[in-house]
C-alpha cells in the first residue's frame, strides 16, 4: 500500500479483508482509529478478543452464544411448538427484529452446497431431526435463502422432518438470490406471515 507506513498499511489491510470492506473503507477506518485515545484501541481490542474466545454456539440451537444455552432457547416466554430454521445468526438476528416470530430456532451453520464441498454432515441438520423427533414440535418453519442451495437444503430438511412434524417455508417475498440478513423488516414479516407447506 503505497504512501503509508508498514504498520498503517497493515492495519488497512486486515481492514480490507472484511466483508463488504474496501479500500477507501478500509483507509477511513484505520486513519479513524489512529486518532483514538489509546485506552480506546485497547478496550476494541480487548473485544475482538473477548468475542472471538468466549462466544460459542449454544447447545441447543446452534445460535452464538457466551453460555451453553443462549438467551432465546432459555427464554420461558418463547413458543415451544415452533421453531425457524435458518442457514446462520445473521439470518436468526434479521428474523428477530421483525418480532414476529415468537418461537424457537435452529442455525444449520450454512446450507448444502455440493460445489463448495458443503454436504449435509457439515451442517447441523442431524441435531436438528433429533431435536424435532424429541420434542412436540408443531411446525417447523425453512426460512432459507431462496437460492439454489436455499432450495437443496429446504427439500433436504424437509423430507427429514416430515415423519415428526408439519414443515413449512417462509413466502417467497424475498427475490430470488437475495440474502435474508440484507431484507428490511416489514418483507421478512409478509414473508413470515405468508409461509406455506413445503410440498
Amino acid at each position: 500500500m503505497s504512501g503509508f507506513t508498514r504498520p498503517l498499511a497493515r492495519l488497512i489491510d486486515q481492514f480490507e479483508r472484511l466483508p463488504g470492506i474496501g479500500p477507501r473503507t478500509a483507509q477511513r477506518l484505520a486513519l479513524h482509529l489512529l486518532r483514538q485515545p489509546e485506552e480506546q484501541i485497547r478496550s476494541f481490542a480487548d473485544a475482538l478478543l473477548a468475542a472471538r474466545t468466549e462466544v460459542g454456539h449454544c447447545q441447543t440451537c446452534h445460535h452464538l452464544s457466551a453460555e451453553p444455552t443462549c438467551e432465546i432457547c432459555r427464554n420461558p416466554e418463547r413458543a415451544n411448538g415452533q421453531i425457524c430454521v435458518v442457514a446462520d445468526s445473521r439470518d436468526l438476528l434479521a428474523l428477530e427484529r421483525t418480532r414476529e416470530f415468537s418461537g424457537h430456532y435452529h442455525v444449520l451453520g450454512g446450507l448444502i452446497s455440493p460445489m463448495d464441498g458443503i454436504g449435509p454432515d457439515l451442517l447441523q441438520i442431524s441435531s436438528l431431526v433429533k431435536r424435532v423427533a424429541a420434542n412436540n414440535t408443531e411446525e417447523v418453519i425453512l426460512a432459507l435463502t431462496p437460492s439454489v442451495e436455499g432450495d437443496t437444503t429446504s427439500l433436504y430438511v424437509a423430507r427429514l422432518l416430515k415423519p415428526f412434524t408439519r414443515v413449512s417455508r417462509i413466502a417467497y417475498g424475498l427475490p430470488v438470490g437475495s440474502e435474508l440478513e440484507y431484507a428490511d423488516d416489514v418483507t421478512l414479516s409478509r414473508a413470515l406471515e405468508g409461509r406455506r407447506a413445503v410440498e
